[in-house]
């Protein structure tokens, strides 16, 4: 067994199916400011949240093993999906996105709130670059690199499928151009692929036998961003259906 901080390295390539993936991601203790921080919230609590046993633990994707569109953001809210145990569930930002799929079809229900609550994904697979929350929703690029090997793996398991991606705001962009590329597509060095709302370049695969890929970059779902406008409801759903339909999903 590898010590914790080489864990993620060790572990995700092991990893045959998502499934596996899954379980080996919760196991994960490779951070120690992250894991502290994780198992403190969880202790801890919000007091609006007392009566609930926290998830406190690292976060695998939500959605089905054959999905063509994968979404991607920053890492688990503290009091949010480190407390539901589902990725983007339990907070504002989780509560945008879920409407959003839910208006374009590509979910059963527009609310999620916990595992077990009955949402299903349709096509569409939700991730993070980051599994674990970090202390002020700000993880270190030591953390985020480390974290990385989950990513990778995971995207790698979905190339039969997956033909879009969705990185919402600047740090999913950046933390995703490295895992495509080590899921086996070929990122451009010049220019270099740049966020912005809206950005839209096509990966080519970097092996045989693999279909290209479409990054979509689409500004973060946080609570600032909504209530300052700079990321509307109707501006999430463009995204998403831009993206859906090049991944060959039929959004409403």
């Amino acid at each position: 067994m590898p010590d914790a901080t080489a864990f993620p390295a060790h572990e995700a390539p092991r990893a045959g199916t998502l499934a596996q993936l899954d379980e080996r991601v919760v196991h994960c203790r490779a951070c120690p400011r992250l894991v502290a921080w994780r198992e403190e919230v969880a202790r801890v609590k919000r007091p609006a949240f007392q009566d609930w046993d926290y998830w406190g633990r690292p976060l695998p994707g939500f959605g089905p093993a054959d999905a063509a569109l994968v979404i991607t953001g920053l890492a688990p809210a503290a009091h949010g999906a480190n407390r539901t145990g589902r990725m983007f569930t339990g907070d504002r930002s989780g509560d945008i996105l879920y409407a959003a799929l839910h208006a374009l079809g590509l979910a059963s229900q527009a609310t999620a709130t916990r595992p077990g609550d009955g949402l299903e994904l349709y096509g569409v697979r939700v991730t993070a670059p980051v599994r674990c929350a970090p202390p002020a929703n700000s993880p270190t690029p030591g953390e985020r690199d480390t974290c990385r090997p989950w990513l990778a793996r995971e995207l790698r398991l979905l190339r039969p499928t997956a033909r879009s991606v969705v990185a919402l705001g600047r740090f999913g962009w950046q933390a995703a151009l490295p895992a495509l590329a080590t899921a086996g597509w070929t990122i451009p060095s010049r220019p270099r692929p740049a966020f912005a709302h809206g950005a839209r370049v096509t990966l080519s695969p970097a092996e045989e036998g693999v279909a290209p890929v479409t990054l979509f970059g689409c500004y973060h779902v946080s609570q600032r961003n909504v209530f300052t406008g700079l990321l509307t409801p109707a501006m999430l759903r463009d995204v998403l259906r831009t993206a859906a339909q090049a991944a060959g999903l039929d959004p409403g």
